[in-house]
């Protein structure tokens, strides 16, 4: 009786041992693959978002970044509008107006007369230029113009894809995001304002410069 009393004793024993071990593993295993109603464990280093590791635009040897901020059409009337940011550690200077240069599809320059101050398209943009001078890190604006015209129907209606702008004559242009066509009709000119300094108390437009390389 004692012997056979101990033996049972050492299955109890083992049958309790063993669901222990079962419950353990059981326990381990929460928030894996087989276990989704618990999420895994975040250590320490992984809890917060994921720095980013893109570095910031290079800024061009002309010491500033021209880019578009949107476009807006109403009644055939379109506006894009144009930032210069001083990029570059020192004063910059500007005192008239962008120089545009509009391209189609393939590339090929479009042969368009510019309208500085826009007077034949609109009106509001032809304020004369004024010397403007930005320090770093500070901005001027200017609006390109032009109408969605078409008054020959003998004349092809012109379209651009791409557009490059430059501060002043004799400086580098850079490509610009034109924010869609450059539908001109056939009225064939384009207006632009003249540079003026940015408000400081303006909201930064999100709108990244175009990476592609620009069109000389």
């Amino acid at each position: 009786m004692i012997f056979r009393d101990t033996a049972a004793l050492r299955r109890s024993t083992a049958t309790v041992t063993m669901t222990l071990v079962l419950g353990g593993c059981t326990l381990d295993h929460r928030g894996q693959s087989g276990d989704p109603s618990q999420p895994p464990p975040v250590s320490g280093a992984q809890a917060g978002p994921t720095a980013s590791t893109e570095p910031p635009a290079e800024c061009p040897p002309s010491g500033v970044r021209i880019r578009s901020t949107g476009g807006d059409a109403a009644m055939g009337l379109r506006a894009l509008g144009l930032e210069l940011v001083n990029c570059g550690e020192r004063p910059y200077q500007l005192n008239g107006y962008p120089v545009l240069h509009v391209f189609d599809e393939a590339r090929e320059p479009i042969m368009l007369r510019v309208v500085n101050g826009a007077k034949e398209i609109t009106s509001g943009f032809d304020q004369p230029p004024r010397q403007v001078i930005l320090a770093a890190g500070e901005r001027a604006t200017a609006v390109v113009l032009w109408r969605n015209l078409v008054t020959d129907p003998t004349v092809v209606a012109t379209n651009g894809e791409f557009l490059t702008v430059a501060a002043a004559a004799g400086q580098p242009a850079e490509e610009v995001d034109p924010d869609g066509p450059i539908d001109l009709g056939n009225t064939g000119r384009i207006g632009v304002s003249a540079w003026k300094k940015a408000d400081p108390s303006t909201p930064v437009p999100t709108r990244p410069a175009v990476s592609r390389p620009a069109t000389t």
